[in-house]
């Protein structure tokens, strides 16, 4: 079995891409309650703090940072994952792999250490503009299943943030 190495930092931020198996599911957001109650039984149990969130049809994105003495994101992802695919199963029909697994997720994510200030926000930015990028919506604040309200909220961001007629959205660079 191959061994991925995963950069771990006590304390550190994290952001992640978590994705459904079937790219062409929309189950995250018709099920967002399911998803929801996952994160906050998780969050009950091995606490960490949500910076940023997106979630779309088939994959999220999300900005965490863990307790000084934690590092360990895969437990907690485990955990979100499988409190998500019970409940699911509970209303709707799962494949299972060869395994008998259910077969809802990828199996792995993806995941980046976050290196400096300058890092950070350019994630942040990333999550936020993920749904216009992917054609969803054609302006940031359009999308309901983001983080992006609690910042335009705590006037981190204007609400024409990401739009064509916003002048100062061309300073921003986003990338993974």
């Amino acid at each position: 079995m191959v061994q991925y190495r995963r950069n771990r930092v006590m304390g550190g931020s994290y952001f992640f891409t978590v994705t459904l198996r079937d790219r062409k599911s929309t189950v995250l957001i018709d099920h967002l309650e399911f998803l929801r109650e996952a994160v906050r039984k998780t969050r009950e149990a091995r606490p960490f703090t949500i910076e940023a969130w997106v979630v779309l049809p088939e994959h999220m994105h999300a900005l965490w940072t863990l307790p000084p003495d934690d590092a360990d994101y895969s437990s907690r992802w485990r955990s979100i994952k499988s409190h998500f695919t019970h409940q699911l199963a509970k209303q709707i029909p799962i494949n299972r792999n060869t395994k008998g697994e259910y077969a809802l997720w990828q199996r792995r994510f993806w995941e980046h250490t976050l290196r400096d200030d300058v890092d950070f926000s350019r994630h942040i930015d990333y999550i936020h503009y993920n749904p216009v990028k992917h054609g969803h919506v054609k302006q940031v604040k359009d999308w309901p299943y983001s983080s992006f309200h609690r910042f335009v909220a705590k006037t981190v961001y204007p609400l024409n943030w990401g739009c064509a007629n916003n002048d100062t959205f061309d300073q921003y660079q986003f990338g993974e």
